[in-house]
């Protein structure tokens, strides 16, 4: 008889890769965790639940835990909104960055994180002024022998197209397809086919929710924590606001603000009301360095002074994990940082989602475990 049993459901952030990206991820890390730790680790072959649920088996004979894995799919929904064309994508970001200007509460959001604010100005603001600073001197050699217009036209030509590794690099076209993503959210309810699915998210979590496990988590990762906030909104409303004592939030590196501060997000501002008025356990954890999280930021109280979620926000305090050489920093490691909640380190935090989904520890002692590290 297993001792410990967990059912996990994960929804991810905003990621064209999809499940089996994140299936060979959890692969790899809880690889590490039984490297690093001398537990007997496995881990099941994907199958597929339904069209939109992933599952898999972790299974730790060490510690006689298990752990069912269910992925909540909707990347299909990231890829139709993945803009590909540049020009486009120039398009729709200059158009939402417009509303961006109009309708975004960037006090609130600078009161709570300054970080995000940068992360969220920079890439459209670099992708202007780089390709101008690579075509400045080309324009002007040119002019040497060329007619201004000419000259003009070339360098902006090889200014654009020398500008492009430069901003792969730090990311700034997926975080331009991030901002268009959630500044086209609306009302804050997201697209017709994103309410769709989450109305399927709910129904997957309904099959076991109740089931014979030790506890439920239901995990998100970046823009899945705003999803979550809509999920958790269906599921209390499906079971008059009681959830089972053993289910816990789980958000690692939440960005919830980037729509909760929009004035036109109205629907989204009734959901986190709703939440608000709830009983129920919140566990979040963002990293300060993380330039895309909203790190020790309630969102509840964005619309209310007392929320009633049992909520803790931690610090996963990657430096103390990490070596020094292998730690993630500097700008061009922003994007690995946010990603480094679903990664072990070089010394295994209890509170990284492998150690989660691979110990016999439930959250609560997972999160007592963590205070106890120096």
């Amino acid at each position: 008889m297993t001792i410990f049993k967990r059912k996990v459901f994960y929804v991810g952030g905003f990621d064209p890769r999809g499940v089996r990206f994140y299936y060979n991820l959890a692969k790899e890390q809880l690889g590490r965790y039984a490297d690093k730790t001398g537990e007997a680790v496995t881990m099941s072959s994907r199958r597929n639940a339904s069209p939109i649920r992933s599952d898999w088996t972790i299974r730790n004979d060490t510690a006689d835990a298990t752990t069912d894995y269910s992925f909540l799919r909707w990347e299909d929904i990231v890829q139709q909104a993945w803009i590909r064309n540049p020009v486009q994508l120039g398009l729709r970001a200059a158009r939402v960055y417009a509303g961006y200007f109009r309708l975004f509460d960037f006090a609130t959001v600078r009161k709570l994180a300054t970080g995000p604010l940068v992360t969220m100005l920079y890439p459209p603001i670099l992708s202007i002024l780089l390709p101008l600073l690579l075509a400045l001197p080309v324009f002007l050699i040119a002019l040497l022998w060329l007619p201004w217009w000419l000259a003009l036209g070339l360098g902006l030509v090889i200014g654009g197209a020398g500008a492009i590794p430069l901003l792969d690099a730090i990311r700034a076209p997926w975080l331009l397809r991030f901002a268009v993503f959630n500044g086209e959210f609306g009302d804050g309810e997201g697209s017709p086919a994103l309410q769709a699915r989450l109305d399927a998210f709910a129904d997957e979590i309904a099959k076991d929710l109740h089931g014979d496990h030790d506890e439920v988590l239901l995990v998100s990762h970046s823009n899945g924590s705003i999803l979550a906030m809509l999920l958790m909104a269906r599921l209390l409303e499906r079971y008059d606001g009681i959830l089972p004592a053993n289910f816990v939030l789980v958000t690692y590196g939440h960005c919830i603000p980037l729509v909760a501060c929009r004035r036109d997000a109205v629907r989204f501002h009734a959901r986190l009301r709703y939440l608000s008025r709830q009983d129920f356990r919140w566990i979040d954890i963002g990293s300060p360095p993380d330039g895309a999280a909203f790190f020790g930021a309630n969102p509840l109280l964005l619309v209310g002074p007392s929320p009633r979620p049992r909520i803790e926000l931690l610090s996963p305090r990657f430096h103390r994990f990490y070596e020094p050489e292998t730690y993630h920093k500097g700008w061009r490691n922003k994007y690995e940082i946010h990603f480094d909640y679903l990664r072990v380190g070089d010394r295994v935090s209890p509170l990284d989602l492998p150690s989660l989904t691979a110990s016999a520890r439930g959250i609560e002692a997972s999160v007592a475990a963590f205070r106890t590290i120096a």
